[in-house]
Formats: C-alpha cells, sequence, structure tokens
C-alpha cells in the first residue's frame, strides 16, 4: 500500500483527509468552510484545537484550526477603511476565511497534498475591489505541514493591496504562560493597554482578553511547547513580518500567528503589500513538531 493517501468524505461538510503512514501524520481540510486546516495531527499528536461547533454552524466564525486571513489580518476600526476616495466595510481578517474554496486537484505520490482556489466574486468585491486569485497547496510529507500560498492580482491595472496571515488554534494541556523560542524579536505591543513592552521570551495569556503583537522579529521561525510536551514549530518567509499570540479564558489554546502587516494596516496604509497588476506573489508556512 501507498505511503500517502488524500479522500474525502462528509462530516457536515466535505472534507479531504491527506495522510503519510509511515509519520502517523493526517491532515483535514475543509474547502467550503474557508478552505480551512481544521486538523493537523504530526507525528501521532494532534496539534490543533477545534471547537467542533463552531466549525458546524455555518454562520458562525470558526474556533480553531488554522482560519485563511485575506486580505487583511485583524480588525479595522469601525470595520471599515477607505480607499480611493471611496468607503468599503470588511469583517475582521477579510474575506477569504468565510468563503467556499475550489478544490483544483489532488496528489498522493511522494506527498498528499490539495490544492484549493479563491477567486474574487460579487460578494468579495462588495467589500475588497480587487480581482484576485488564492492557490493555496497544503503538503503532508515527511511528518510536516506545507502550506504554500500563491496569491494573484488579476486586476488590469490597479496594484492591489493587501496583507495576509494565519490564526493556527494550538492546542495545549499546560497553563498559557509560554516560552517562545527561536525567534528573535525584543519588543512586542500588548493590545491590552496599547503599551510596548520588552519581550524576553515568555509571555502569559492568561487572563488577556486582546493579542499581543511580536514587532521586530528578524527570524522567520518561532517554536514553543505544546500538547502532550511536543515541541512545535512554525518556519515561514521574510513577508510575515509579525507574529500575534492570542488566546481565550479557560480554554485550552494559544494561537501563534504570522502576519504580513500589523492590525488595522489597511486604515493605516504605511506597510501594505502592493501587487502590480497581472503579478503573483508565492510564499510558504511550515508546521512542524518534535515529540
Amino acid at each position: 500500500m501507498s505511503n500517502y493517501e488524500v479522500r474525502s468524505y462528509k462530516d457536515t461538510f466535505t472534507l479531504y483527509e491527506l495522510t503519510e503512514k509511515n509519520t502517523d501524520s493526517r491532515v483535514l481540510v475543509c474547502p467550503e468552510r474557508g478552505g480551512i486546516v481544521i486538523g493537523c495531527q504530526l507525528h501521532g499528536i494532534e496539534l490543533f484545537y477545534l471547537d467542533k461547533s463552531t466549525f458546524e454552524n455555518p454562520t458562525a466564525n470558526i474556533r480553531g484550526g488554522n482560519p485563511i486571513l485575506f486580505p487583511i489580518c485583524g480588525q479595522l476600526e469601525g470595520q471599515a477603511y477607505e480607499w480611493n476616495g471611496q468607503s468599503y466595510k470588511m469583517a475582521n481578517h477579510g474575506v477569504a476565511r468565510t468563503a467556499v474554496w475550489e478544490v483544483v486537484s489532488t496528489k498522493a505520490e511522494d506527498e498528499a497534498s490539495i490544492t484549493i482556489r479563491l477567486q474574487s466574486s460579487e460578494e468579495t468585491l462588495r467589500s475588497y475591489p480587487f480581482d484576485f486569485e488564492l492557490l493555496f497547496t497544503y503538503v503532508l510529507k515527511d511528518g510536516e505541514l506545507h502550506t504554500r500560498q500563491q496569491y494573484r492580482n488579476l486586476s488590469k491595472a490597479a496594484a492591489m493591496p493587501f496583507y495576509a496571515g494565519f490564526h493556527p488554534y494550538f492546542a495545549i494541556d499546560s497553563d498559557k504562560k509560554i516560552a517562545y523560542d527561536n525567534i528573535d524579536a525584543t519588543r512586542y505591543l500588548d493590545y491590552n493597554d496599547n503599551i510596548e513592552k520588552p519581550f524576553e521570551g515568555v509571555v502569559d495569556l492568561e487572563g488577556l482578553v486582546e493579542s499581543v503583537t511580536l514587532l521586530d522579529p528578524k527570524k522567520s521561525e518561532i517554536s514553543f511547547r505544546a500538547l502532550q510536551g511536543a515541541r512545535v514549530r512554525l518556519t515561514y518567509d521574510d513577508i510575515f513580518k509579525y507574529m500575534v499570540l492570542w488566546s481565550v479564558k479557560d480554554r485550552p489554546f494559544v494561537c501563534v500567528e504570522p502576519w504580513m502587516a500589523m492590525n488595522g494596516e489597511l486604515n493605516r496604509q504605511e506597510e501594505l503589500v502592493m501587487l502590480n497588476a497581472g503579478e503573483e506573489l508565492h510564499a510558504n508556512l511550515t508546521i512542524s513538531c518534535e515529540r
């Protein structure tokens, strides 16, 4: 039998399961619910937290898995912004995480993978007036989950502003005073009091309502202890300049989120990624763990 398999089945929505037998690894993808990965078992350990009731409710924001953030990360003041003299409304974290993605292809030779696509539509154009195409390929190989991203500006003339990111929920079985390694940030912004503070490798998220953002990492990597003492590692391209940390009281997870820009950037318009008409941007995020 092959080491790799990709199969689909129904569980409220259609799920695609990628498996790698020799590493006891499994990834679950739901294209219908924002192209989200809801399960990431690597080397026998399920890394993601998932509140299944929010996943099963088509009107709810999914609390868990790894939501895709595009064309913004975070929120906008008043959930609104202005572009070229016109005002637009946009919900938190943008349009991709609530959209239905299309399955382009799957593969089960040398890797288990699925490629999904999201294109602009009448609905997205109401809040984001740009023609775009996103192609994401989830690849399970050697006990690692790779998220290979392609962002395309399909507009004929206008440059497309965006700042994408991810919002992975990692399950934990300890307190939320966690040491974060392999990241060289020296400062973070605490959105609970809007004060910049020194980062010394440890952040205690217990009791915090809002997130904190590591401001100046130069190394595109972070690792930490999660469920069953497994060391989780995220590596990502340099375009993800910020790392956001967040949790919710009495919920056994921490979110460790690579973002291309900070909260509210579409209002400030200082660090936007500007993709020229007809151009595309490629990026990658890899999640791995060691037991």
